[in-house]
This record gives structure tokens, sequence and C-alpha cells, in this order.
């Protein structure tokens, strides 16, 4: 499988050709049960693009990093998350191996917390003091993620690459900024405030200085509600005013995540990804002011959604939960046949393998050197297979009419290493570094 002459990867690249810009915005990922039937959550928990709600996090939250998967991924998203790419240094086995378990060691207490170690003062302090003396969970998950041009680099590592990890091209509406792109190692870190997803990176950064170099990171939140009544369901909303993630795929379904975004046997892939997930990043600028004075009649067309509850066109008093019936509206008179959603996900028996898990978060990076405001959305993805999933639903998006509100400048593609426990020697990463082992070893 390494190098160019693996065919899933060929394969993939064709389609890369041919696809479109990345899906930023809502809602077509639902499941396509029945267009009639409402995208109910099963177990009645938090779905990933809930809004958070005022007054229920807490600094004592926890989210434990140990499992079958990474924590981050089907994990409620909180109200700030960021992804950091970074450049590793690695040049033997050993190395990625060390390095893989100093993330590990410094994720399993960022995440739980505690009191900071006092050192001699005329000592650099232990920490940055951010949080200070006591670090508190917040929520925080790290999700740690290798990019192609980690297994690209090294002839030990590039046998077991996972098939269809390639660098993220450049698809028809970009602006691509080589300087947000790619990377060797991403980290995505979550949590309920900014100042715990500042501190776990200033953290790593300090702890991991010889083999971590920080490339580039895009910060992100999510909107703040006020509590809803229970049961009711508010998904958080995007610069452009829509809610985003209506029809996301229930995260705390375990048998739809198997089938959506976690990688198994059934992908194919090396043995050592299975539990992992497919991660695609996309930093997708928001042309604001030109949307802005766009009429509210055509940002409803072009999104297929009612802007005010995130109702489908063709059920315009119903919630954001139900869904469009394509079938009664065959000509698009209701929902547009150009419209995001329904290019999206146009809700057929053939679409249902396009499903994603998207977490994504709103960003606000100032003022272009030409007066706008630079906003958008730090557009994160899950899924099992890229092929089928983020690559298929973009082909169809491919020159819809949203393409002139947005410009995708920024991200790549990454693979989250699969779940790891509090074993003594255990650490994220350890299913690569033991077939790594495996193949070096002397016969």
């Amino acid at each position: 499988m390494a190098g160019g002459h693996d065919p899933t990867r060929r394969t993939l690249l064709r389609g890369f050709g041919a696809a479109a810009m990345v899906c930023p915005f809502a809602a077509g990922m639902a499941r396509a049960e029945g267009n009639a039937a409402p995208d109910n959550n099963a177990t009645g928990q938090p779905r990933v693009t809930q809004a958070p709600q005022a007054n229920e996090s807490s600094p004592g939250d926890y989210v434990s990093p140990y499992g079958a998967h990474q924590a981050g991924i089907v994990t409620p998203r909180p109200a700030h998350g960021m992804v950091a790419s970074f450049h590793v240094l690695a040049d033997t086995p050993a190395d990625l191996e060390r390095l893989l378990r100093r993330l590990g060691e410094r994720i399993a207490f960022l995440t739980r917390g505690g009191e900071v170690p006092q050192v001699d003062p005329g000592l650099p302090p232990a920490d940055s003091g951010l949080l200070g003396p006591v670090i508190r969970p917040d929520a925080l998950t790290i999700t740690v993620a290798l990019g192609a041009d980690l297994f690209d680099r090294h002839d030990w590592l590039s046998p077991h690459r996972p098939r269809q990890l390639v660098r993220m091209p450049k698809f028809p509406n970009d602006a691509p900024d080589a300087s947000i792109l790619h990377g060797d190692l991403a980290l995505q870190i979550c949590a309920n405030t900014q100042d715990a997803t500042i501190h776990a990176l200033r953290d790593i950064i300090k702890s991991v200085p010889d083999q971590l170099l920080l490339a580039w990171k895009q910060e992100g939140s999510v909107p703040v509600i006020p509590p809803r009544p229970a049961g009711e369901i508010e998904n958080a909303r995007n610069f452009l005013g829509f809610r985003d993630g209506s029809a996301n795929p229930d995260a705390s379904d375990a048998a739809q995540m198997d089938r959506i975004v976690w990688v198994g046997a059934a992908q194919g892939e090396p043995g050592w990804t299975h539990g992992g997930s497919y991660a695609a990043v996309r930093i997708i600028r928001n042309f604001v002011e030109r949307w802005d004075r766009t009429p509210l009649a055509e940002q409803e067309r072009i999104m297929g959604r009612v802007k005010s509850n995130g109702a489908p066109l063709d059920r315009r008093h119903a919630t954001e939960m139900d869904v469009p019936d394509y079938e009664a509206d065959p000509d698009g008179e209701a929902t547009a046949m150009d419209a995001h959603i329904r290019l999206a996900n146009p809700r057929t028996p053939d679409s249902r393998r396009n499903l994603i898990l998207r977490r994504p978060f709103n960003y606000s990076n100032g003022v272009t050197k030409s007066g706008q405001l630079d906003q958008g959305l730090l557009f994160i993805c899950w899924q099992a297979d890229l092929a089928q999933g983020f690559v298929a639903v973009q082909d169809r998006l491919n020159g819809e009419p949203l393409e002139e509100y947005i410009k995708p400048v920024g991200g790549g593609f990454f693979f989250a290493l699969p779940g790891f426990t509090d074993a003594p020697d255990d650490y994220p990463g350890r299913q690569l570094i033991g077939a790594i082992g495996r193949t070096t070893a002397p016969a």
C-alpha cells in the first residue's frame, strides 16, 4: 500500500478531480429512511451539532479520553473548538512512539485536571498559569490525527498508511493558502471555554518542543443559547444565520456510527486503523457582507430551509428536525433542485452511503486587507470512508449557488487514531506502532 501504487488511492484521487467545494453548511447529511419521518434522536442524548445551552456546562465537566474510539468525534460539541496542525520531528519508529506516548500523557492529565506541579522559582513554571494553580477538566477533549505528509516522508511508515489518506487537493471553488494547509499531525481540541483550549495547546507546545512544531491553527466557537424546554433541540447557527447540522446523523446511535464514522474490517483498511476515523477539515471563509445584502427569499432558496426556524421549505411551519419530502416535490417547486440541502443529500437509497458526521465551529479572524470581515466556518466532518462520504457529497455540490458566498482557503485530510485505554502501556497510536514493529522486526 506504499506510495502511489495503491489502487484505492488512485480511485480516490480520480474522484477528487471531479469533486466540488466542501459542503460547508448543514443540513443535508440526514438519514434517508423515508422522506416523511423526522430525524429523531433515538436516545435523547445531546446531538453533536446541538447548540450548547446556557448554565448547563461546568468547569468540572469531565470527558474521558479512553475507549475504543478517541473522544471528540461523537462527543457532544462544546462551545469552543480548535484544530492545530504540526510538523513532526520523528526519524525512527522509536521517535514516533515516544511522541505518541508523550501526547497520551498530556491528554490524560489535561482532560482530567489537577493541581499544577510546583517547581523551583528559578526555573520556568510547569504550566502557563492561564487556568490558575488548579486545572479543571472543562469538558476538554484532544483528538490526535495523522496526515498524509507524515506517511509520505518515511519508508518505515508509508506501508502502513490508511488506504484513503491523501493530501487534500484543490477543489474548484478553493483559494488555498499554503500556510494553513495539510500537516503531519493534527490535534482537534474542544472545551467549554476558549481558555481551556488555548491552555491545552500551549501545554503541548511546551511539553513536546523537540518533536512538534506548530504549522497553523484555527479556533472557532458555537453560540450558546438560552435554556430550551425539555426535549426541544436547537442546532447552532453559522455566520450565515442558518441552523447548522439539522440533519446530522445521530451520534448516540452506536450501530449507525459503526457504519458511518468508524473504520472497520468492511473498509478493507489496515488492521491497526480499526476504530479510527477520517477527518476532513476545511477553513471556509464566508462573504458575509455580500450575504447580508441578499434577499431573504433568495437565501432560503439557496439553502433549502427557512432561516428563522430551520424547517424545510415544503413544511415551513414545522421544525428543523422535520425532513423535506422530495418525492412530493419532483420538480423543485418548494425546494429548488440546486438547493444546498437537496444537492448534499437527495435522500435516495444510494445517498445513504454518503452520510458524514459534521462537527463544525464558527470562526472570526478579524478584518481582511480589503476591509471585509474575515469570518467563516471551521468545517470538520468525520467518516469511515472519504470517497463515499466527503468526496461523494462534494461531487454533488459542484457549482451550487452557495459558492458565490463562500471560499474554502485551508484545512486538510487527517486520520484520527483508534482509541486507547488507561493501561500503563497504552497510548494513542499504539496499534500503529505495533504494526510497524511487526514489519520491521528482524527475521
